[in-house]
């Protein structure tokens, strides 16, 4: 029996939005496939936070933090300029929070797609290019199961992960025949940072403990939910390594699912 063994050694990524949450993880599990992992995140008090994390957890891995805030043209232009070429792109960062749609503006929307939609456009125009005439390379859209079911309480955001899914697809015809993929995984509900800390505040508000507060949210706003619990950072963050590596060569515009059963397709 062959047994898969993920190694990245000798391949540099870049985790956009990673000192918390989903992007934590990935640059975590990417890390200890032996990748050279970029660190993104906008305070540098949390990339340096992060660093010093990792480096205890991992002390032979390579690290970089850089602070930039990739929801703006300048952002991103500051994370190129600091590590100019990369062998695998996760375009993780993002932001979500509930909203009436009737009372949104035109600038709320403009702001997040500038986070959501537009630093992963900006990044994967930089580094597909050079990832191409490498003849290798991983470009994945953290995108969520919001694209597919979307979230009457958050439409902005279900549509700006939708507009991920038509954006992945697209550079995936783009580059075909080169050797780069590109992909797009879309968690389900995950036990991150924002999603756990927004549990935490309807606990106390319903005076119920975080446990019963994720069981409720399930129970009310995805009650298709196969897995009945939250999908783990973890769990997230296995199936973007998989993708990263040469293992998954014949994967390609491909929108990968880790929702946990939420999506009531087979397709």
């Amino acid at each position: 029996m062959t047994i898969m063994h993920i190694e990245l050694k000798d391949r540099t990524a870049i985790v956009t939005g990673s000192t918390a949450g989903i992007g934590r993880a990935i640059a975590e599990g990417l890390a200890r496939a032996g990748a050279s992992v970029v660190i993104n995140g906008r305070s540098q008090e949390r990339v340096e936070a992060t660093l010093r994390q990792m480096r205890t957890l991992l002390p032979n891995a390579i690290l970089k933090g850089i602070v930039a805030d990739v929801s703006t043209a300048q952002g991103c232009a500051a994370l190129i300029a600091s590590v100019p070429e990369a062998d695998i792109l996760i375009n993780n960062a993002g932001t979500a929070h509930p909203n009436g749609f009737f009372e949104q503006t035109d600038e709320e929307w403009l702001d997040l797609f500038q986070t959501n939609v537009l630093s992963a456009v900006r990044l994967s125009r930089h580094y597909l290019m050079k990832m191409k005439a490498n003849g290798w390379g991983r470009v994945i859209f953290i995108s969520s199961e919001s694209a597919l079911n979307i979230p009457k309480e958050m439409i902005d955001y279900g549509v700006s992960k939708s507009a991920l899914l038509g954006v992945s697809r697209g550079l995936a015809e783009l580059v075909a025949g080169s050797g780069v993929t590109v992909n797009a995984v879309l968690p389900g509900p995950t036990r991150s940072e924002s999603l756990s800390a927004w549990m935490a505040e309807s606990a106390q508000e319903h005076g119920i403990s975080p446990a019963q507060a994720e069981h409720d949210f399930l129970e009310t706003m995805r009650p298709t939910s196969l897995l009945q619990r939250f999908s783990t950072t973890e769990e997230v963050a296995n199936m973007v390594v998989y993708v990263a590596s040469q293992q998954a060569s014949a994967t390609t515009g491909a929108a990968l699912r880790v929702d946990g059963g939420v999506v009531r397709t087979i397709a």
